[in-house]
Parts: structure tokens; C-alpha cells; sequence
């Protein structure tokens, strides 16, 4: 039996990850890892596969929330399928093959990689870093080798490959509005590939909880959805009339935080 007590925190995850994902267009990862890997503590999951739990969750919970977001992009017409289509066969490959992987990674090394990457994202957002775009886009091959790129990194911290994708595009001189758009879309194939990676990594572990596939605790995936999936299109509204960039801050300093928490709940136990 699933403990009712368990239901709220995720329904409050899957409000706050929606939200942000829209109006930031990002996965939601960097927030979901660090409070799965807290919630599967304090449910007494086994430590050794705590985070690569909250990674294959987080991944898995992404894909309705990606969705979302790109369909309400799509509906604005700034979505460059002719990008998408190049650059998701080299997504595929690298979000699959580096999430069926981390089974072999400790969790020690995750946690980390997880953590310093988030804070490169948290001090990009603060600054506001923007690539100044001096070139046009790369070849098919080169695409999808970015692409590639994109999606190894996306499967170690469970994020829609946003944070990446956007400063890339717009380097190579596409509207910030279309990569925006474009970066959602390339969320759903990252997402689908992480969370069937994930599955299948942990499919024959035998110290897993009930409920799970491989790496992916289902009522987590389930519940966060249900909410995530209403409030994407939301933030990505309010994304045209709120201060974004105070936003971006605020949620710099939230990122930092969580993966400063992620380090202490791993390393000090």
C-alpha cells in the first residue's frame, strides 16, 4: 500500500516543477533530484541507489511535463522541427546510453556531478549569461553530435538538456523565442530515452522498492505528472509578464541551495 501521507509532497513537487519548467524552460530536474533523493530517504529506500532513484524518477516525470510545454510552444509556431529532427537521433543515443550506465556509477559520483553542474546552471542564470551568436548552425552530423553531447550530460543530472540547448542555439544565431521553443521539444525524446534508460538499468536489481520499474518509482512519476502537466502551460504564460529575470535569480539561488543539500544527504550520512 501506497502511505497516503506521501501523496501531498509530490503533488506540491509536481506544482512547483511545472511551473518553472514553463515559465524557464527547463526540465524541472534540478529541483526534483535533491527532493526525490530527500523524500526517498525519509521513506527509508536503500542508500546505495537513492540518487540513481531520483534520477530515473526525475527523468520519467519529465516526459508529460516536456509535453506540455512543447505543444504550447508548437501552437505558437516557434518550434524549428527542421533542428529537432536533426538534433533528436543524437539525443536519443546520448540520454539512452549514459542513463543505462549509471547503474554502474556509485552514487557518490552522481550526487557530485549532479551538484557542480547545477551550480554552473545557478551562476549562468544569476549572470545571465548570453552566448553573443556569431555563427550559423552546424551540419546534420554536427547536430546530432551536439545532440549526443546534450543528452550524455542530461542523463547524469536528469534535467531536459535546456540549460544547454538554448545558449547553443542562440550562439548559432536562432531568435531566442525558437530556441526557447525548440529546447522544449528536444526535452521529450531526452526525457523518454533517460526514463527508458533508467528502467532498464535497474530492471534486474532486487533491493528496489514496490511500485518501481528498474530506476522509476511509478507513484512518484504518476503524481508529479497529473499536476506538472497543467501547470507548464501556465508558467509558460506568465513567462510574457512577470520580471523573468528577478525570477531567474531567485531561482539561481534555489538551485544552489538544493545542490548544496544534495552533498550533505549523500556525503554526510
Amino acid at each position: 500500500m501506497i502511505d497516503i501521507m506521501w501523496i501531498f509532497p509530490y503533488l506540491g513537487l509536481g506544482l512547483v516543477v511545472g511551473f518553472f519548467a514553463g515559465l524557464l524552460g527547463i526540465g524541472g530536474g534540478g529541483i526534483m533530484v535533491p527532493l526525490l533523493t530527500m523524500i526517498f530517504m525519509a521513506k527509508g529506500f536503500g542508500q546505495a541507489h537513492l540518487v540513481h532513484m531520483a534520477l530515473g524518477t526525475s527523468m520519467a516525470a519529465i516526459v508529460t511535463t516536456s509535453m506540455a510545454s512543447a505543444y504550447s510552444h508548437h501552437q505558437h509556431g516557434a518550434v524549428r522541427w527542421d533542428v529537432w529532427k536533426q538534433m533528436a537521433v543524437g539525443l536519443l543515443l546520448g540520454t539512452f546510453t549514459l542513463s543505462f550506465f549509471t547503474a554502474y556509477l556509485p552514487r557518490t559520483f552522481l550526487a557530485a556531478f549532479f551538484s557542480i553542474f547545477m551550480t554552473y546552471v545557478a551562476i549562468q542564470m544569476w549572470i545571465n549569461i548570453k552566448p553573443k551568436p556569431s555563427r550559423t548552425l552546424p551540419s546534420k552530423a554536427g547536430l546530432a553530435g551536439v545532440g549526443f553531447g546534450i543528452g550524455a550530460i542530461s542523463a547524469l543530472v536528469a534535467i531536459g538538456g535546456g540549460t544547454m540547448s538554448v545558449p547553443f542555439l542562440t550562439w548559432c544565431n536562432v531568435k531566442v523565442q525558437h530556441a526557447i521553443a525548440t529546447s522544449a521539444a528536444l526535452g521529450v525524446p531526452i526525457a523518454v530515452a533517460g526514463a527508458l534508460g533508467y528502467a532498464m538499468s535497474g530492471w534486474s536489481e532486487p533491493h528496489l522498492p514496490a511500485y518501481s520499474v528498474g530506476y522509476v518509482y511509478l507513484p512518484a512519476v504518476l503524481l508529479i505528472s497529473v499536476v506538472s502537466v497543467f501547470t507548464a502551460p501556465i508558467g509558460a504564460k506568465l513567462a510574457h509578464t512577470l520580471p523573468v529575470q528577478l525570477l531567474k535569480k531567485i531561482f539561481a539561488v534555489i538551485l544552489l541551495l538544493l545542490a548544496i543539500k544534495m552533498l550533505q544527504m549523500v556525503f554526510i550520512v
